[in-house]
Formats: structure tokens, C-alpha cells, sequence
């Protein structure tokens, strides 16, 4: 048996492991019987409350499981981050099925170009590409909740000032924009308002609030509220400042958006262009790309290319990435 067989059949082994092991922590996070009880000691303690507010109030912000296997991947140091982005991020996804989707991925994209007689190269490639696929679409999905979250904010910001002014307390303006708006933003003011309600320190509450949403307008809005606790103001007019700001970076970044358009499309043009072309040609014409694969020249060739590719998007990304 030669090695190239051996390591298939080794990354095969482990992506099998790896779903059967997410298969048993996804069942044993939603329907085991320490869950069940567990959610029928949340029913007791927060009766009369709707089943949103139940889910949200007692959901573990820091972990985006409850199974040990996934608390104990996410105390790894070098797993925090990447478990702090599924979190923000919303998804119905644990640690653990992430990490089981990367590595399934990874061993069908090296074990497809060996099964094809291609060079080794490939496959290692075609691992690493399918491997990042779960992170951009985590990566996307907390990006389109950012930018929900951010578009709601100076709206609610509003809210609170309008409140504020009517004469109600912060926690009352906090409760009203948890019920009077949509999610993101309602769901993530429900959860401060339920943390308030049931006994967590407000300084402790809005910490949370902006460690959970990680967005930098919301820690001006955290910052603002604080710092007002203590040395007093008018936070109607000061929520109002905040929400002009917001909306004005929002205008701002939009015209950016526009503006960059271009550079952005010629970057996915010119960064697709040669995978597309190689592929086409190597279906039309098979023999004219063999070159590539079995003469050493030809891998010298996409050796540099693909370095010189990697050097080219990096260099894009860094001009057309506009920070507001």
C-alpha cells in the first residue's frame, strides 16, 4: 500500500471521527436528559416570561455550545477566537461542529485531486480552500448581524432618548426597545434588560451587551451610559450626539461602499480568472495542461504563480479595505 493511499484512507478516518463525534455533541446539547432538566428548571425560575426571553436570559454567551466537548475545545487558547466569532456571529452552530465541518472539508479537498493522480500540491490546496469555507461563512454571517445591529442602532438610540425625556427610568427605555424593535437589536436589549432585571449589575450588563455584539458604536454607547453614572448629565441629549454620530459614519461608509465597488469586482474578477481558465481549458483540451502537472518546470510555474496570486489579492484587499 503506498503512502498517498495511506494518508486518504487516514484523513478519511478522521473526518468519519470527527462527524460522528459533532453527531453525539449536537444530540447530547438538545436532547439529553441533563438539558431537559435543565430547561425545566429555567421553566420554573423564569415562569410567566415568553419563551424567547427564557432562551436568551439563560443562554451562555461565551460558549456556543453547553456540551463538555464544547466548553473544553473553547478553554483552548487558540480556539477562543474562533469561538468568540461563531458566538456574534448567531449561528446555530457549535465549536464543535465547526471544527468537525473544517476538517470533513479538508480531507475531501486533499483526497479528490490524490484520487485524480494529480501532484500532492493540489490536494494540499484544495484542502486548505475547502478548510476555510466554514470560516467565511461564519465570518459572513456575523458580518450581515453587525451590520443589521448597526443600521438599528441609531434608531433606537432615538427610542431611548425619547423615553428618557417622557420621564421613564433606563432600564424602562432599555425594556422598550427590546419589545418595540426587531432583532438583532431587540433580541440583544432583551438580553440586557432581563440581565438588569435579575439582579446583574448594570455596569456588569452592559459590559456584556458589548463583549456579545463586539461592535465599536455600541462601546460608545456603553462608554457614554457609564461614565454618566458617574459623574451625572443629561444621557437623553448625549444618546441623541451618539445617534447623529452613527448615522453620519453609516452615510459615510456607505459612500465608500460605492465608491469601492470597483476595486472590489476587479479584485474577484482578476483573483477567479486563472482558476476559472485553467479549469476550462482542462476540460477542453486535457493534454495541453498536462504539462503543468508532469513537467518540474510547470510546477515551478504554479508554484509561483500561486505565490504571486496570494501577494496580488493580499495587496488589493489592503488598498480597497477603507476603514470608517
Amino acid at each position: 500500500m503506498d503512502t498517498l493511499t495511506l494518508l486518504f484512507a487516514l484523513a478519511t478516518f478522521i473526518a468519519v471521527v470527527l462527524f460522528l463525534e459533532g453527531g453525539y455533541l449536537w444530540w447530547a446539547s438538545t436532547h439529553s436528559a441533563e438539558v431537559k432538566r435543565l430547561n425545566r428548571r429555567l421553566d420554573e425560575v423564569a415562569t410567566g416570561a415568553n419563551s424567547t426571553t427564557r432562551s436568551s436570559l439563560f443562554k451562555d454567551e461565551t460558549v456556543s455550545g453547553s456540551a463538555a466537548g464544547d466548553r473544553l475545545l473553547a478553554a483552548m487558547p487558540r480556539l477562543q477566537g474562533i469561538n468568540r466569532l461563531i458566538v456574534q456571529s448567531r449561528l446555530n452552530l457549535t465549536l464543535a461542529q465547526f471544527i468537525g465541518w473544517t476538517a470533513a472539508l479538508a480531507a475531501v479537498g486533499f483526497a479528490v485531486p490524490v484520487l485524480l493522480n494529480r501532484p500532492v500540491i493540489l490536494g494540499l490546496i484544495g484542502a486548505g480552500v475547502l478548510a476555510a469555507l466554514p470560516t467565511l461563512y461564519v465570518t459572513r454571517a456575523r458580518t450581515k448581524h453587525m451590520q443589521r445591529f448597526e443600521q438599528q442602532l441609531p434608531e433606537a438610540l432615538d427610542l431611548m432618548g425619547r423615553a428618557l425625556r417622557a420621564g421613564h427610568a433606563f432600564p424602562t427605555a432599555i425594556k422598550m426597545v427590546a419589545e418595540e424593535m426587531k432583532d438583532p437589536i431587540g433580541g440583544e436589549f432583551r438580553i440586557l434588560f432581563d440581565e438588569m432585571n435579575h439582579g446583574v449589575p448594570q455596569q456588569t450588563a452592559m459590559l456584556n451587551l458589548a463583549s456579545r455584539t463586539d461592535s465599536t458604536d455600541l462601546s460608545y454607547f456603553v462608554i457614554a451610559v457609564l461614565i454618566q453614572r458617574d459623574s451625572g448629565g443629561n444621557l437623553a441629549e448625549l444618546l441623541d450626539g451618539i445617534a447623529a454620530i452613527v448615522r453620519a459614519r453609516l452615510k459615510l461608509y456607505g459612500e465608500i461602499r460605492t465608491l469601492s465597488a470597483e476595486g472590489r469586482l476587479s479584485a474577484w474578477i482578476l483573483g477567479c480568472l486563472p482558476f476559472a481558465a485553467a479549469a476550462l481549458i482542462n476540460v477542453v483540451n486535457p493534454d495541453f495542461m498536462k504539462v503543468l502537472w508532469q513537467d518540474p518546470a510547470g510546477l515551478n510555474f504554479i508554484y509561483g504563480a500561486l505565490t504571486m496570486m496570494a501577494l496580488g489579492v493580499l495587496w488589493m484587499r489592503k488598498i480597497i479595505r477603507i476603514r470608517v
